[in-house]
């Protein structure tokens, strides 16, 4: 301040546009420049908003959980240079296809599942694919009929097998 004898030892930011410009004051006149200081004053509710939620992420970009976390685990980005995570890949694909009854293998692989599965995930399939490669659907071309049956055969093979005796980690 032009009449103030005292020595400026407390700064104050000059505009909200430039926070790291100060003013420097005594410690009378910081605390009246800051009790009068307004950084909202002009501002549109809009304007408002947008800076509070800015605020909360201390003025960083950010995105709601998962979007990004999924690309970073991508195989193509994920680097294994002595492969040890695709030798754990290789060996629980291996040992489900060894637990999966052998008459099951080629139906669960028309469904497109795994073993084990539940009845309720085999109907859950069996309606999404039927309702995909009906004839009807299709116009009946005459190679969706063909894998209507394909499917039907599985579906039958799959259910009958899992209503006699189903699978010990599914019944949990």
């Amino acid at each position: 301040m032009p009449t103030c004898q005292s020595m400026g030892e407390y700064r104050a930011p000059k505009s909200r546009r430039n926070l790291n410009d100060y003013h420097w004051f005594c410690l009378e006149h910081v605390r009246a420049y800051n009790a009068a200081w307004d950084f909202y004053k002009g501002m549109s509710p809009g304007e408002i908003e947008m800076q509070l939620r800015a605020d909360t992420a201390w003025q960083r970009p950010s995105w709601p959980l998962g979007r990004l976390g999924a690309v970073a685990w991508e195989d193509e980005v994920l680097r294994d240079p002595l492969n040890i995570l695709a030798a754990g890949r290789f060996n629980r694909a291996r040992r489900a296809e060894k637990d999966t009854p052998p008459e099951l293998r080629e139906p669960l692989a028309t469904l497109g599942l795994s073993w084990p599965t539940t009845l309720d995930a085999v109907k859950t399939r069996y309606k999404e694919l039927a309702k995909r490669h009906h004839p009807d659907a299709n116009g009946g071309d005459q190679a969706a009929e063909e894998r209507i049956k394909t499917i039907n055969l599985a579906y039958a093979a799959v259910r009958s097998r899992l209503v006699a005796e189903p699978p010990l980690a599914a019944a949990g």
